[in-house]
């Protein structure tokens, strides 16, 4: 599947909402002759590199071939701008290249074990229509599936024998065009080309790299270690201190690809191999009925005797049982995004540098004095996976902190908004091959924020040669020049920027604003703009045909927006339009003077035209009288209608004409297949295969016609949002293409009915609110730029890559998330650190053209101890999952699912050779990435990828999109979701917001052994809520919380909290209020009893259990350890 279509929804800040500044030009973005990221380097270790599978089983994972693209790199600055005086923002508007098409589409396997095949990065896409500007050379829509059976993500161009499937993290594409043959099975194992997760619990070790106080004349960065004391190898780890040799390891072949060794096959789903070291707890064997009660306390994790709960590992030596890492539990966020804000704060913080001295970014001996601690760091402290049974902490993750000196590290980007997928950089692309770890970055870019310093100034500061904005990480030579941390070009401080507009003093230009926050908006001056900022233009398209009547969204969608009508972000100059469609397209006449809105029917779809250009778009304020008539009359008007075709493909023809001379966002929400005219579909799902354990078919686009109508929308800068509401199968892998290369997000409310499902209805009204009233950025284009050295090669998210690193964005959103797969591409020996600087430039709903920069600083380091302590365990896994969604299109599901399996055995075993001074027995991880095995087993059983289990297509393929677009906090809850306790909530270590008392139970394992007859819990898996009620539950919970006298009398259709007047009912409804506060979308609660039809979904998620098509967490630590053994 291309990278270049991505979800563009990434914001979910608590914090207040930010006006939305002035939506960037393409214009402002342009390639300037300087600087161009090449991307030929050397092979990268990709996870999805192919490795043969040994023979499957029933219900293994089934590899297939996976063929990457080539990918695109070069840079293109943005002419300068810098001063800081503030200056009224003019913005032009410049419509945008037509993007070129890329292949993509979303497709929902099912579970079983697959390989994940090189991603193919962004392949160029075909513009759709010519359009001024440089151009891609096409591609083809879809590419064909590469010959390769390779399970990695990367491909090993010196590696001619065929490998199972596995990533090639760290490299670019190959070049284009189908990839020889590799028919033959490897001879030798392949490592999985995968980023190991890093959990974030543990501190990284400081980086190896050292600065030097002086300012050099040329910048050498060197990797020297942190200062401190250095610490002696210790026997398990041999961890060197960073910048001494390390000791003498078991040396790995210069080669990581050891032909000797026998190729990975997946998991096994018959019983765990053989390993009679104890034996298996005993107990029925646990399937979905409730266990009987545990003797221990319910929901706390019991380090008690191994066999005595079902799910407990054989028995543990004393010294390995109960060994959970604590966790801060003060945070007042969801415990998936707790983290990443703790450490940070936006606030401006002191600049630590001398005026005329060197920048902290300068190489200066402050490094030294981050030392190595005496002994092993926590993050690198080794795990028997197969020993210590509670890993899974009981309060959220946090990010893991780069290590830096901590005048750096206390400015550096919020990883909620900006994070690697390693916290420390490996010196070269060998290294980080050997690592077998993915090198990537997540954004947040547009999330919404409390704190936001924005600066109005006629010069924006800017490096004459690559157009990095000024940032906390460049160095002052003297008060008159600073050096650029991207390509160390030395350049002059303008007069302009002398002045300190915060403190109103002359002459320390470290102390600006712009050299204090490491994310800050600029609003534009007037050469950021190719036209005047277009105004704020809504334009809604809305299913009238009789499936569409008969759900009642009409209704809902009508309110909603006469509600929420005032609140639309805009000015004066906002416009809005309507068009409804069934077999035919019917327009609204809305101009000033009439005294009702005057409809317009046109019934020719084939060559469909505007019967009244001028009035169908309208001035919001001059008439919102007939806009509000209209939206009263609009749910009657059809209510009797018998049309029961759709013409979706016209209506978007329509709306397309409409919005051209424009831009902005179109609305669109459908019912059903689209069945009449251009775009038309025909069902291709078959029922009877949802719970194949073969490869699923039909997860890419049926016709093109969607994805080139996105690049025609995305060229006028317009953007589509696609709301999907319906029972039966919608062909969402073909419709999701026009949101998906149109920067669009995607909602999807399968069996929507206004009465058959609440639930659903009540979901559809809270997003609908946040969808009209959210912050918007208009006529966006998105740069993300690094260090010289390093090169970005793939894209995951919605959007269309206009220029190699250019992504266009014709609308951006808070609620979009954004992934890059990254390579070194020239050796980083002499840098200390290396920065990545991601740059926004929209036009807000108020008409400003404003740029929103955000720059993360990083340490370099030369040694593998130092890379794995640094490992991100969640941002990995968050990256591993965009690309297996790549792969399963692109190849097949079985190979994404082999080579997700192969990237943890990859990292495993590159941890056990090249780190490990000692060799011990058991499965042994590092602590930062004890929780990687788990999350891959999640992501093998998740919606997206799980096979043996029936999945409707659709809801397969909207999992995937989310993957792709959601921002990592919310995708790992739909990967991995929360467990907790709740009949026994006390005011014990709670959250004070706002004058609520907020509870925070602890976090429990997915595991049926975790669950009680004699309580109650709740599972948070993101977009959907389960209160599971045990059969004997305390009936002081059930008349105190759900207001029932007995387990007998809960309703079955439960899925709201009655608000009583009881401590317990004020306890529960705050924390799950706090919960879904955490969130942009709404996710709906399912109250469930034994009886209940969900009960099934809310078992599947018991992701430690075994089930007739998966492995249990035990058995699958059993499988790798087998393969890493061989």
């Amino acid at each position: 599947m291309s990278t270049a279509g991505f979800n563009s929804q990434n914001g979910t800040g608590q914090g207040q909402a930010y006006a939305n500044g002035p939506s960037q030009n393409p214009v402002a973005l342009q390639q300037l002759p300087g600087v161009s990221y090449g991307m030929t380097h050397q092979p990268n270790y990709s996870p999805m590199q192919a490795k043969a599978p040994a023979p499957p089983g029933p219900g293994l994972y089934p590899s297939g071939p996976y063929q990457p693209v080539p990918p695109v790199s070069s840079y293109q600055p943005v002419p300068p701008v810098s001063s800081y005086q503030p200056v009224p923002p003019v913005s032009s508007y410049q419509p945008g290249p037509p993007l070129t098409s890329y292949p993509a589409s979303p497709g929902q396997p099912l579970l079983t074990r697959p390989p994940m095949g090189g991603l193919p990065s962004h392949t160029p896409p075909q513009s759709a229509s010519p359009s001024p500007g440089p151009r891609l050379p096409p591609a083809q829509a879809t590419p064909p599936p590469p010959s390769v059976s390779s399970s990695s993500y990367y491909q090993n161009p010196q590696q001619p024998q065929p490998m199972a499937p596995s990533w090639q993290y760290n490299t670019a594409p190959p070049p284009m065009g189908p990839p020889a043959s590799m028919s033959t099975p490897p001879r030798g194992p392949v490592a999985n080309h995968v980023n190991p997760a890093v959990s974030s619990t543990a501190p990284p070790p400081p980086s190896s790299a050292v600065y030097t106080s002086a300012p050099p004349a040329h910048v050498s960065h060197s990797a020297t270690q942190p200062p401190g004391p250095r610490m002696p190898p210790t026997s398990a780890h041999g961890y060197t201190q960073p910048g001494t040799v390390p000791p003498p390891m078991n040396p790995m072949a210069p080669h990581t690809y050891q032909p000797s060794r026998a190729p990975y096959g997946p998991p096994p789903t018959g019983p765990p191999p053989t390993m009679k070291a104890t034996p298996p707890p005993t107990g029925p064997p646990m399937g979905n009925a409730t266990p009987p009660p545990p003797k221990a306390v319910a929901g706390l994790p019991q380090p008690g005797p191994p066999g005595r709960h079902l799910g407990h590992y054989p028995s543990l030596p004393p010294g390995y049982q109960n060994t959970s890492t604590p966790h801060n539990t003060t945070s007042p966020m969801h415990p998936a995004m707790q983290a990443a804000t703790q450490p940070y704060t936006q606030a401006p913080q002191p600049y630590q540098q001398p005026p005329g001295g060197p920048g902290p970014a300068q190489l200066s001996p402050s490094l030294a004095a981050m030392s190595l601690q005496s002994s092993t760091p926590e993050a690198l402290r080794v795990v028997n996976l197969l020993q210590e049974r509670n890993l899974l902490p009981p309060r959220p993750i946090p990010a893991p902190t780069p290590c830096l000196p901590q005048d750096l590290q206390k400015i550096n980007c919020n990883p909620e908004v900006f994070r690697s997928t390693l916290t420390s950089i490996p010196q070269t692309q060998s290294l980080l091959n050997k690592a077998k770890m993915p090198l990537g970055l997540l954004l947040h870019p547009f999330k919404d924020l409390s704190q936001l310093p924005v600066v109005t100034s006629s010069t924006i500061v800017r490096c004459r040669s690559c157009r990095t904005y000024i940032n906390p990480f460049v160095s002052f030579l003297d008060q008159r020049r600073w050096k650029c941390n991207l390509c160390y070009r030395v350049n002059d401080v303008p007069e302009e920027f002398m002045y300190n507009p915060v403190s109103r003093s002359y002459g320390e230009p470290h102390k600006r604003p712009e050299v204090q926050n490491a994310t800050i908006e600029f609003i534009a001056p007037s050469e950021y703009m190719l036209r005047p900022p277009q105004p704020a233009v809504y334009l809604f398209v809305l299913d009238v045909s009789h499936n569409a009547v008969e759900t009642g969204y009409l209704n809902v969608f009508c309110q909603s927006l006469l509600d929420n009508i005032n609140a639309l972000p805009g000015d004066s100059r906002t416009k809005v339009g309507f068009i409804t469609f069934d077999s035919t397209i019917h327009f609204y006449n809305l101009q000033e003077g009439l005294s009702q809105p005057q409809m317009l029917i046109v019934s020719d779809i084939e060559d469909i035209f505007l019967p009244t250009p001028d009035s169908l778009l309208v001035n919001l304020n001059e008439c919102k009288e007939l806009v509000q008539d209209l939206l009263k009359s609009l749910p009657t008007l059809f209510e009797k209608t018998m049309e029961t075709q759709s013409a979706l493909g016209s209506a978007l023809q329509a709306a397309f004409k409409l919005l051209s001379p424009t831009g902005g966002r179109m609305s669109v929400f459908q019912t059903q297949l689209p069945n009449l005219g251009v775009g038309a579909l025909q069902s291709r799902e078959d029922p009877n295969q949802r719970a194949s354990a073969k490869d699923i078919q039909h997860l890419s686009p049926a016709t093109d016609f969607y994805k080139k109508l996105a690049l025609d929308c995305s060229g006028q800068q317009v953007a589509v949002d696609l709301f999907l509401l319906s029972s039966q199968y919608c062909d969402l892998a073909s419709l999701g293409c026009i949101s998906r290369y149109s920067a669009g997000s995607v909602y999807y409310y399968p069996s929507y009915h206004h009465q058959h499902n609440p639930a659903q209805v009540e979901c559809f009204q809270k997003d609908l609110k946040r969808y009209i009233t959210r912050k918007i950025g208009f006529e966006a284009v998105m740069r993300i730029r690094c260090t010289k050295g390093l090169s970005i090669h793939t894209f995951h998210g919605n959007f269309f890559v206009r220029s190699t690193d250019l992504l266009s964005l014709p609308n951006v959103n808070p609620d979009a998330g954004f992934a890059v797969q990254m390579s070194i591409e020239e050796n980083l020996d002499d840098m200390q650190v290396v920065s990545f600087q991601a740059a926004l430039l929209y036009t807000s709903s108020k008409g400003e053209r404003r740029i929103r920069v955000h720059t993360l600083c990083l340490p370099v380091v030369n040694s593998l101890s130092d890379i794995f302590a640094g490992a991100d365990v969640q941002a990995i896994s968050g990256l591993l999952a965009c690309m297996a969604v790549d792969r399963s299109v692109t190849a097949s599901l079985s190979d994404a699912r082999d080579a997700m399996t192969n990237a943890a055995i990859d990292s495993l075993t590159s941890y056990r050779q090249s780190v490990l001074t000692i060799q011990q027995p058991g499965l042994l991880a590092p602590a930062c990435l004890r929780l990687f095995p788990l999350f891959i087993l999640a992501l093998l059983k998740q919606k997206s990828f799980r096979t043996g289990t029936s999945t409707r297509l659709d809801d397969r393929v909207f999992a995937m999109c989310q993957l792709k677009y959601q921002p990592l906090a919310y995708a790992m809850l739909m990967i991995h979701p929360s467990l907790y306790r709740i009949d026994d909530l006390t005011d014990e270590g709670a959250l004070n917001i706002s004058e609520r008392t907020i509870p925070q139970p602890i976090l429990l394992q997915l595991s049926v052994e975790k669950l009680s007859r004699e309580a109650a819990f709740l599972m948070d898996a993101g977009t959907v809520m389960y209160l599971w009620i045990g059969r004997n539950c305390n009936p002081n919970f059930l008349s105190q919380v759900l207001g029932v006298p007995s387990y007998a009398s809960v309703p079955d259709n439960l899925f709201m909290l009655p608000e009583l007047d009881t401590a317990e009912s004020q306890r529960t409804r705050a924390f799950i209020g706090w919960l879904r506060d955490q969130r942009p979308f709404f996710p709906s609660l399912r109250v469930i009893r034994d009886e209940s039809q969900w009960k099934a979904s809310f078992m599947q998620n018991m992701i430690e259990d075994r089930t007739e098509s998966a492995l249990s967490y035990y058995e699958f630590l059993l499988h790798l350890q087998q393969q890493i053994s061989k």
